[in-house]
């Protein structure tokens, strides 16, 4: 047996017992099982996201400072601290006392959690620090997973509100009191799946002269928005979409293992270690555990309404063999309606049921 259906046959649960003891629902049974895997295949691309391998090739495209370098110049300047679902997003949380420096100062750090520990938390998906290429600086980069564009809200609002936390968050961290001359500028990655298009859209701040010259100092490119969005099939391999089937291509849930290898093996040259040959396996897998479940889904579905449509059958079949008799006995209809407790419409209807089938 494959190790999907392995892993399927592990987590199928025939009866779960209720907590009043009865036995739990087989919609809320899938539904338990479904969250749990999508959960999971979540996690995972993140996890896969996070390789800098990936990442490298994401800034290379999405940010200007790293425009035209190679994937071999950029991921060493990457620095190896990359939190995945661990840092807060709520204010007050990301940051925390670390340690003191040599004259007893505190020293500020980013407030790492336990995603399980602290499940009510908003998370960073990944958040990391990069280097540029001058050595000069640093500046700090959030990357975000969506499955599919959210309904409830508007995405940007979303995306505009984790750009300014990583802002805010570097008071005491980047910079003190007044120094925000010292403010790292920051950029928020967001790859939608399951769009309409391919597309990339970077939103940042712009200045728009109404009155005067006025040259107001300070930097306009600290807050940068990339939105990224994928169709559900894989890119076809031409430079413009050569990110768009990277991301394609790893994110895919309908791609085989070996297809997936094979376009970051032998189209992206990307080393292929140990951890990420399994940390692949491991999405395919899922993505069959949630392609199945749907399957199951549908078919229970299935069953559940042509149970109810054989109800309504036997129903229907039963009241004509109740008017027949009550016709025999010489019942009028408005007498036949009030002792089956139904409409005259209802008895009508019947009888003409009746007589067509005579």
């Amino acid at each position: 047996m494959k190790k999907a259906e392995e892993d399927w046959e592990r987590l199928k649960i025939e009866e779960v017992p209720s907590a009043k003891g009865g036995k739990m629902n087989t919609e809320l049974k899938n539904a338990v099982l479904a969250t749990d895997l999508k959960a999971q295949y979540d996690a995972c691309a993140k996890k896969l996201l996070g390789y800098k391998d990936i990442l490298a090739r994401i800034l290379i495209e999405a940010v200007e400072e790293f425009r035209g370098m190679s994937p071999e110049e950029v991921k060493p300047l990457i620095e190896d601290d990359i939190h995945i679902g661990k840092i807060p997003i709520d204010p007050g949380l990301t940051n925390k006392v670390v340690g003191v420096d040599e004259n007893g100062k505190e020293i500020i750090g980013m407030n790492t959690v336990n995603e399980e520990v602290n499940a009510g938390y908003i998370l960073f998906d990944i958040i990391f620090y990069v280097s540029l290429k001058a050595g000069r600086s640093k500046i700090i980069i959030n990357v975000e997973a969506q499955r599919k564009e959210p309904i409830e809200y508007d995405i940007l609002n979303r995306a505009i509100f984790y750009v300014s936390r990583e802002i805010s968050s570097q008071k005491n961290r980047e910079f003190v009191n007044s120094n925000y001359n010292d403010i790292k500028k920051v950029y928020s990655i967001w790859i939608c799946m399951n769009m309409s298009e391919n597309s990339m859209n970077h939103i940042h701040l712009q200045n728009d002269t109404i009155i005067g010259n006025q040259n107001w100092r300070g930097r306009e490119d600290l807050i940068n928005i990339v939105m990224i969005g994928l169709t559900k099939e894989v890119s076809p391999r031409e430079e413009k979409h050569e990110l768009h089937r990277l991301l394609g291509a790893l994110l895919s849930e309908t791609l085989r293992e070996e297809e997936k290898l094979n376009i970051l093996k032998n189209e992206y040259h990307i080393p292929m270690e140990k951890s990420i040959e399994e940390d692949v396996k491991v999405m395919c897998n899922l993505s069959e555990g949630i392609e199945e479940r749907g399957i199951m889904k549908g078919r229970a579905e299935g069953r559940a309404e042509g149970k109810a449509e054989g109800r309504e059958e036997g129903r229907t079949e039963h009241l004509k063999q109740q008017v027949q008799k009550k016709l025999v006995k010489g019942k009028s209809v408005e007498v036949i309606a009030d002792e089956l407790e139904e409409s005259v419409s209802a008895i009508e209807n019947v009888l003409e049921e009746l007589r067509k089938n005579a």
